[in-house]
């Protein structure tokens, strides 16, 4: 599937140039229409948006490029990482307590049973859902919401994640737009870091998970 939705972009991609079509010029078009907007506009809808569902990569990819000429990168990050904030914090109480009992009803009605989490086992859930892919950010707000994670749990390892890959992000975003070598090979390793990192830590926790499910299926023996 993805070699597929490459493909299409790379068939897309060389229609427009052979079309005469300029990218970077598209690029710098788009992204004067989203800076005329102003950041309030644009931080305000990366904060709400991902919350039902929109991606939260294309916020955080061009938040550099867009803003970084005007605000300074150092502002964009901290405006980027309030946004994230604001919207885990929300995903959480709505999936908490505001559309429990509406997404209860619904699970129910699907054949599922609410998720159950061990309080002893929070922390390691959490994270490992946090850092396997699959479920789209906005879904694991709702899981972990719906599993009565404790909110300092909860808000603890979600940013952490999620700011750890809004800086590479941003960085990388800011790098690429503005063409300093540098500045981009900076940002390319910040975030391949980024993801190894998320990488090691969930194959451990999965080595863990699997650890744990052998010794309780080892029958004890007098």
């Amino acid at each position: 599937m993805k070699l597929a939705v490459l493909a299409v972009v790379g068939a897309a991609a060389a229609a427009l140039l052979l079309r005469g079509v300029d990218p970077r010029g598209a690029i710098n078009d788009f992204l004067d229409v989203v800076r005329a907007a102003g950041p309030l506009a644009f931080f305000g809808a990366m904060a709400i948006l991902p919350v039902f569902g929109f991606p939260l990569s294309p916020f955080t990819l061009s938040a550099g490029p867009v803003f970084g000429p005007t605000m300074g990168v150092g502002a964009v990050l901290t405006a980027a990482f309030a946004a994230v904030f604001c919207n885990v914090t929300l995903g959480y109480v709505l999936a908490r307590w505001v559309m429990h009992p509406l997404l209860e009803r619904l699970l129910l009605r699907l054949g599922y049973k609410l998720p159950r989490i061990p309080e002893n086992q929070f922390w390691d859930w959490t994270i490992l859902l946090r850092v396997t892919p699959g479920p789209p950010f906005f879904v694991q707000n709702i899981l972990l919401g719906l599993a009565a994670v404790p909110m300092r749990i909860y808000l603890s390892v979600s940013l952490g994640v999620a700011w750890a890959y809004t800086a590479g992000f941003v960085f990388f975003g800011d790098a690429l737009i503005s063409g300093e070598g540098r500045k981009a090979l900076f940002g390319l390793v910040a975030l391949i870091t980024v993801i190894v990192g998320v990488q090691l830590i969930r194959k451990h926790l999965a080595r863990k998970r699997a650890a744990q499910v052998g010794a309780d299926a080892v029958p004890m023996i007098d």
